[in-house]
């Protein structure tokens, strides 16, 4: 029996949103269609960043990158949930399962990341403007997005390995449209102790201290804008972080959100349709918010369209 437990399961089964056959149709046509434009909305941001010599700042350097995690993000999770319903198979072999918690937490932690390095650069931007562009040179901005790129990787790479100590029972069902490091750690047989300190520990460190400094910039940028005199200047100075704002806003709220759903109840699928709020929805919304209200984006998007 000892030996029976330790041995690792070979596959598990995704259970997805809901198991009524008549209802798989109309999630694959809508998980396909919000996977698309979130393809093409942040594909059609990276090609018009590129294209546009006035947008190489690095507002628009870290906006590229956010907009390439986007679309990495929802292509480690999407594309499969979307050939399990075309085919009617839930199964993920155990490699897959752990390669895509790997690359979820990944991409997540660097969005996260990314978000308070824009708002660092906003703050830069806002308060100390004629120190600017010296301050936030091509080295400074490289250099960020690499300790942004390490860090993640270090924290996803410490829970995947945490992940491959545990052993599971055969046959696990996850109730979720893709392998997420609570379900799948919940599913061991073997002691997880050391697996949930780690995750309640390295979440409370990768989401307090990103979401600290970008709520510390921002008080620091409304502090400086309520000391410009005109009406103009304070519009002007708001108007370039309302995007970021809001994309700030969409993703903490979505993931806060998950968590909030998950302790106030045991219902597996109502958090698994919760979880496609900032794993779907969030990327999805990024373009629209970057490029409706941005007049330099829709310029771009002319120019690359034309």
């Amino acid at each position: 029996m000892e030996l029976e437990n330790k041995t690792r399961v070979l596959e598990f089964i995704l259970l997805g949103l809901s198991e009524d056959a008549e209802v798989q149709p109309l999630l694959f046509g809508l998980f396909l269609m919000m996977y698309l434009v979130t393809f093409i909305g942040n594909l059609l941001i990276i090609l018009a960043i590129i294209s546009d010599s006035h947008l190489h700042t690095p507002m628009y350097f870290f906006l590229s990158n956010l907009s390439l995690n986007d679309i990495c993000f929802t292509s480690t999770t999407v594309p499969k949930m979307l050939v399990n319903i075309h085919t009617g198979s839930k199964m993920i072999t155990y490699i897959n399962c752990l390669t895509q918690t790997y690359f979820a937490m990944l991409f997540v932690t660097l969005d996260n990341f990314l978000l308070s390095v824009m708002a660092y650069d906003r703050f830069m931007a806002i308060c100390h403007p004629l120190h600017y562009m010296v301050i936030m040179n091509p080295r400074r901005c490289a250099l960020l997005l690499l300790a942004s790129w390490v860090l993640s990787v270090l924290h996803a790479l410490l829970h995947g390995l945490m992940l491959l100590q545990l052993s599971f029972p055969t046959n696990l069902e996850i109730p979720h449209i893709f392998c997420e490091l609570n379900q799948v750690i919940h599913l061991a047989c073997s002691d997880t102790f050391l697996n949930d300190l780690l995750m309640y520990f390295a979440a409370g460190l990768v989401g307090i201290i990103p979401l600290s400094g970008i709520l510390l910039s921002y008080c620091k940028i409304v502090s400086s804008v309520l000391r410009i005199s005109s009406a103009g200047g304070k519009s002007k100075a708001f108007s370039t972080c309302g995007s970021h704002l809001s994309a700030v806003s969409l993703f903490y709220g979505t993931v806060l959100g998950v968590y909030l759903s998950s302790a106030a109840t045991q219902n597996s699928r109502a958090r698994a349709i919760a979880s496609v709020m900032y794993m779907v929805v969030t990327p999805m919304l990024n373009p629209f918010i970057y490029s409706l209200r941005n007049k330099d984006i829709k310029h771009a998007f002319k120019n690359l369209l034309s």
